[in-house]
């Protein structure tokens, strides 16, 4: 199975959208059990989908500098925080 089609999925379970047509929870398990590149590209998207939760979380004055932190997290290949 093609990892692009794998991340797109992963990208959907992690959203909670469905699974892309075709494509159910055991083969993208499976895949993942098995491909290093989909383990590691799955947790930056949640460490990325963490970090923007909690820099929207942050109440309004404190926000841009919660931004700015996960930017410069993001420039250097890091989480911020």
């Amino acid at each position: 199975m093609l990892c692009s089609r794998i991340r797109t999925a992963l990208s959907a379970r992690l959203d909670g959208e469905a699974l892309p047509p075709g494509l159910t929870v055991h083969p993208l398990d499976d895949h993942l059990a098995g491909c290093r590149d989909c383990r590691r590209w799955e947790a930056r998207a949640r460490a990325l989908t963490t970090a923007l939760d909690d820099a929207t979380a942050h109440e309004e004055e404190a926000a841009p500098a919660a931004v700015e932190a996960l930017l410069a997290g993001l420039r250097t290949g890091r989480r911020a925080g």
